[in-house]
């Protein structure tokens, strides 16, 4: 699989959630947690790569 060269945008991504907590408003189900950023920042933030795990809510927005 090609490794992507910019961080997905989260809020177009089927795994993103946003939680009822104030301090962790955002969520990733593929991941498994909530956070204060987007999760695509914090898994880059982790490991220096950017999220693999990018699924479009649209099939259509596939490069977004």
């Amino acid at each position: 699989m090609a490794e992507r060269q910019e961080n997905p945008r989260c809020h177009l991504c089927r795994h993103h959630y946003v939680t009822w907590d104030p301090a962790m408003p955002y969520g990733c189900r593929q991941w498994g947690f909530k956070s204060a950023r987007l999760p695509s920042m914090e898994v880059f933030t982790a490991s220096g790569k950017h999220c693999l795990l990018f699924e479009p809510k649209n099939p259509n927005l596939k490069g977004l």
